[in-house]
């Protein structure tokens, strides 16, 4: 991808993982972009879970509905958004998400500054690993892995303070 100008950051198409109620395609890290901030696509079935409570101490989190309803939890309130919407989660603030019940949740996240999201996502896949590790021996900066974790049911982060999110 070349740019004028700024950070041309994607060497190859980002790959997309299949199966499982939750895809994340991850976009750039934090490394890529001299620190401005990190992306991923992130894909929900019919009211899958995305992340559990969790809050980034010095960074915004962006999420722009690409198709579908989410459910957002940004510090006590629940924000339902649809596709078009987007909505920013301050640095600092308590935020999960989620697909609607019933609905599927399509959503570009964009964190600034950036955070290295890349290792932890490959940390959460065993098989990912691997398949990560290889794409990265080929200089791929793109890798995807399925999220785990509920965000929903029942259980809280141990920081969150958001218990039954």
């Amino acid at each position: 991808m070349a740019r004028r100008n700024g950070i041309g950051a994607r060497a190859a198409p980002p790959e997309r993982g299949v199966g499982g109620p939750v895809t994340n395609q991850l976009l750039v890290d934090s490394s890529a972009t001299g620190g401005a901030l990190s992306s991923m696509r992130v894909s929900l079935g019919k009211g899958a879970n995305g992340a559990r409570p969790h809050h980034h101490g010095k960074s915004a989190e962006m999420f722009y509905v690409l198709d579908g309803t989410a459910q957002l939890l940004s510090g006590e309130q629940v924000v339902t958004a649809e596709r078009g919407d987007l909505v920013v989660v301050p640095p600092g603030t308590q935020h999960a998400f989620a697909a609607a019940p019933g609905e599927i949740a399509d959503m570009l996240v964009v964190i600034t500054p950036g955070v290295e999201r890349f290792e932890y996502f490959r940390h959460l896949e065993p098989s990912a690993t691997a398949k990560c590790r290889r794409r990265a021996s080929s200089k791929s900066r793109n890798c995807t892995t399925p999220a785990s974790g509920p965000a929903r049911s029942g259980t809280s982060h141990a920081d969150s303070g958001a218990e039954g999110w």
